[in-house]
Order: C-alpha cells, then sequence, then structure tokens
C-alpha cells in the first residue's frame, strides 16, 4: 500500500465530523492493508509511530529539509517512486538504530532523503505524527470500532483485547489475519499492565444512587493511582500511565509481598498522609515520583500509606469479568487492612453521611461503583462515579498568554480545552489566571514554552498535553465558545502530570453539569 493512500484517508477521516463515517473509512483501509501493514496503519491513523516518541522537532525537520541525499541508504525499493507504508515505517526503524557518533547527520540525511520522496501534503503528516500532534479524530474508541467492523468481530472482544494488552496496532493485525481465535490469546497476563477503569462525574449521591441503585461507595483519595503485579517474590509497580514505578515504592512492594498469595494483580492508590493521619497535596505524594529520586531518603522523609480498591487476579484466578461485589469481597479477605474505607448501600441519608466523613478526613469525597459491573478500561456507560463537594474538571491546556503588570515575563492567563472524543480535539471553555503560586508561574512558563506550536499576539499556542485540574463555580451558556459553554470563576488547582490529555474531561461531562444546573434551578424557581 502507498503511503499516499493512508495519507488521504487521513484527510477524510479528520474532515467528517460523523463517528460512524470514520469508523467506516478506517474500516475500509485495514482490510485493504497486508498483514505486514495492517499495526502501521493502525499506529498511524490513531496518530503515533510504531516506534514510539522519537525526540524529532521542528528543528530536526528543518535541517533535515536541506540535507543532502544519502545514496548509501538503501530503503526504498524504487526511489523515483512513492514510497509504500513499509517504507516508511522501515525508515523510521533506522533512524532508532542510528546511534553513536556522527549518528546525529546520519539521522537528519536519512529523514531527509524520506522528506524528498513524498509530496508536501504528506510531509505535513509525516511531521505532525512524529511530533505527536496528529489530530483526525480516530480516538481509541473509533479504533476498535473500526477493526471490529474491518474483522466482523464483536466490538466488546477487540475493546477487551486492547484493554488487555495496550496495543490497538497488534489487536489488529491478530483480528484481521486470524479471527475470534486469535484473539482468544489475549488474556490477563502478569507484569503487562491493564489499562485502568475510570470513573465518570456524579453531581451527588443521589444522582450516583439513581444511576446505579445499591453501590459501594469508597473514600476518593487524591493520591497517586497504582497497578501491581505479583509473582511468588517479583513485585513490579505500574502507574496510570502504566510506566513502571516499583522502585519508588518500596514500602507498597513490602506490603504486597505480605499478602497470602502466589499471583495478584491489584488496583489502588499510595498517599502521604500527615502525623494526624490527614492527607497531604497530591503534589507532595508526587515528589516521591520524580525523576532523579534518593528513594530511601524519601521515604523517611515522606512515607507512603496503600490503599487497595480492587482485585484483578488471585493466584489462579482472573477476576476481570467477576461482578464488583465479588471482586472487592475477595480484595478484603485477602488484605482486609489496605481496603480503602467503604460502604455499601442504597439508602441516600447512609451515603450522605460517609460523605461527610469522607471530607472530614480530609479526602476529596467519594468513589460510587456498580456492585455488578466487570473491570473495564476507560469509562464507558456509570459503573464508577466521582463525587466531589466543588466542581473540579481535567482539562487540557491548548493556548496560554503572557502577562502584564507583576506577572511580565511570565506565560500567565491559561486557555482550557474540554476534549471531544468524536473528533480528537480539544474545545476551549474559557481562560484563568486564578490559583498560580510565582512556583507554579515559573514552571509553567518553562514548560509550555516547550510545547509551543505557533504565537499570534501575546498568546502562545501549545500542543494539548498538559492535564490541568480546574475548580469552577458554575457553567454558563456562551456563543463566545465553541460549545456554547464557558465556566465561570475558574481557578488552577493543579497540573496533573500523572494523567494523559486523553483521560482528560469531555465536552459532555460539561453539558452534563450545565444540565443538572438548569434542572436544579428549575426545581428551585417558586
Amino acid at each position: 500500500m502507498l503511503f499516499a493512500e493512508l495519507v488521504e484517508t487521513s484527510g477524510r477521516i479528520a474532515g467528517t465530523p460523523a463517528r460512524l463515517e470514520k469508523v467506516a473509512l478506517i474500516a475500509d483501509l485495514l482490510r485493504r492493508a497486508t498483514p505486514d501493514e495492517l499495526a502501521i496503519v493502525t499506529a498511524y491513523l490513531s496518530g503515533r509511530l510504531r516506534q514510539g516518541r522519537m525526540g524529532l522537532g521542528w528543528a530536526a525537520f528543518h535541517e533535515a529539509s536541506g540535507a543532502p541525499a544519502d545514496e548509501n541508504l538503501d530503503l526504498f525499493a524504487a526511489r523515483e517512486s512513492p514510497p509504500t507504508i513499509l517504507e516508511v515505517d522501515r525508515a523510521f526503524e533506522q533512524l532508532t538504530k542510528l546511534t553513536g557518533p556522527r549518528s546525529a547527520a546520519a539521522r537528519t540525511r536519512l529523514l531527509g532523503d524520506l522528506l524528498r520522496r513524498v509530496t508536501p501534503g504528506e510531509r505535513d503528516f509525516l511531521i505532525r505524527l512524529a511530533m505527536g500532534e496528529l489530530r483526525q479524530g480516530a480516538l481509541a474508541g473509533v479504533m476498535e470500532e473500526a477493526i471490529a467492523q474491518a474483522s466482523s468481530l464483536p466490538a466488546e472482544s477487540i475493546r477487551r483485547a486492547v484493554m488487555l494488552t495496550g496495543d490497538p496496532s497488534e489487536v489488529a493485525r491478530v483480528a484481521l489475519a486470524e479471527g475470534e481465535p486469535g484473539l482468544s490469546r489475549f488474556h490477563l497476563t502478569l507484569f503487562r499492565p491493564v489499562q485502568p477503569m475510570l470513573a465518570s462525574v456524579a453531581e451527588d449521591v443521589s444522582d450516583a444512587l439513581a444511576r446505579l441503585g445499591e453501590a459501594g461507595f469508597e473514600y476518593k483519595l487524591d493520591g497517586a493511582r497504582v497497578q501491581v503485579h505479583r509473582s511468588g517474590s517479583e513485585v513490579r509497580v505500574y502507574s496510570r500511565r502504566l510506566n513502571e514505578v516499583t522502585a519508588a515504592v518500596p514500602e507498597l512492594v513490602e506490603a504486597v509481598l505480605q499478602l497470602n498469595a502466589r499471583e495478584l494483580i491489584v488496583d489502588g492508590e499510595v498517599i502521604a498522609l500527615d502525623s494526624d493521619g490527614r492527607p497531604l497535596p497530591f503534589q507532595t505524594t508526587m515528589r516521591r515520583f520524580g525523576r532523579k529520586l534518593d528513594v530511601e531518603r524519601l521515604r523517611a522523609e515522606l512515607p507512603l500509606c496503600t490503599f487497595l480498591f480492587d482485585l484483578l487476579r488471585l493466584d489462579d484466578r482472573d477476576l476481570l469479568d467477576r461482578p464488583g461485589r465479588e471482586r472487592v469481597a475477595a480484595l478484603t479477605e485477602l488484605a482486609p487492612t489496605l481496603v480503602v474505607p467503604r460502604l455499601v448501600t442504597g439508602e441516600a441519608a447512609a451515603a450522605d453521611a460517609f460523605y461527610d466523613q469522607a471530607l472530614a478526613a480530609g479526602h476529596e469525597g467519594l468513589m460510587a461503583k456498580s456492585l455488578d459491573a466487570p473491570y473495564q478500561a476507560g469509562s464507558r456507560g456509570y459503573p464508577w462515579l466521582k463525587i466531589k463537594p466543588a466542581h473540579t474538571l481535567d482539562l487540557v491546556v491548548i493556548g496560554v498568554e503572557w502577562g502584564n503588570g507583576r506577572r511580565t515575563g511570565w506565560l500567565s492567563n491559561v486557555h482550557l480545552g474540554a476534549r471531544n472524543p468524536e473528533t480528537g480535539e480539544f474545545v476551549m471553555l474559557g481562560k484563568t489566571f486564578k490559583g498560580m503560586t510565582d512556583e507554579m508561574l515559573a514552571w509553567q512558563t518553562e514548560r509550555f514554552q516547550e510545547l509551543a506550536t505557533s504565537r499570534q499576539g501575546n498568546v502562545v499556542y501549545v500542543r494539548p498535553e498538559q492535564v490541568v485540574e480546574v475548580a469552577f463555580g458554575d457553567v454558563q451558556e456562551s456563543p463566545q465558545y465553541p460549545a456554547g459553554l464557558a465556566l465561570r470563576f475558574a481557578r488552577v488547582k493543579r497540573y496533573r502530570d500523572d494523567k494523559p490529555a486523553s483521560e482528560a474531561d469531555t465536552v459532555e461531562t460539561v453539558r452534563a453539569i450545565w444540565r443538572g444546573q438548569v434542572k436544579k434551578a428549575r426545581k428551585e424557581k417558586p
């Protein structure tokens, strides 16, 4: 398959807002791909290189554009013809292997050779792909549906395989080449982290009970999400981004080794508490996960407490598909002292009292969890709900303005975007400069200049990668912004380096908050 065919399909995907049409376009290209091409096609249409982020920026591409050809590089079957998908992937694979003395010049020549083989439109696609800026609306849910349609397999089977592998490219290759028997090879595997189950927002306890009926209510902790795998004496710990962080949390490893199990996979959080047992700020806990760690010193200075809330595997039993009540019962029997405080009830008064108890202890609020739902990656439906006293959203910074007055020289006013899962874009909901300390201003000035893509006047537009937690008063209608909504009295609570932009709150979540406000106002109107 020619690379041009993929780029042309990508443009058509980006040009339609219709989810079903996006799915059909991707599925058609997947059917036309050979088995060797499937993983590449899936990765590129998902907006990523198979080789991962390679540190290629605008400067590298600009330099490569003027580099002389290297006739010693045999990457293309016919230099005079447009490149195939396999040839493009081979070029990036070769780039990863160029190391050592003179490798920088060789990388520049190789990249230049690739850029000369493509049209201007294909070059733009390659640059945005390599820099992680390709936004065409082929997000995870769309891609999973497209793989299902192309392979004529149930979407649920595809979603489960992706959850277990974390790799839609491999799932696409197996689904189209081997069908359902091939997918059966994907199962819960020790030391291969599972994509985490996420929560949607509930207005309050009554809203959660209306959606779930009797539910399990748990303290909502403001700590670091962890997934722990154990086999015998070997333990590995993964972050919510599925990066291994075992070395940073020795007390968690020790706690898990005390449990009476040969094998297990558990989901939970670690959090730093003060001398009175109250939670310290999120940023304090995250000091334990810094790049340069003096683990023993930090452990003595800032010990972490472990709270577990789900059990996915115990010895020979995989529990992913078991109801929530069974998974938590097994966890409670296994680790009664480590389970997060929990109450099962269908009564609003009891749940409200538990909510007040959580807040009094210094925690964020409650999680409400279905007693019947299996463990599923992401936040499909509403099996897990978070309840907090003040409105907060995890949004993405899409732009930032240079400050004035006391903030001259600092990037200050941030532009806030909510995720549109249909298009992959981020829809602006307003701006804020409130809640920022001098330390935060200094940090974000450096951070957002690293993410800058363009400038217009005093506004710096940035790659939508940095998640920020924002508190706000309410949502109001506003013709000024694309969604027709804006946040009132927004202020920055914290930046979340533990959370990827793909897990930011959606426009629909904001609309649901607004609809809840309207409904409440109508009830209160005399």
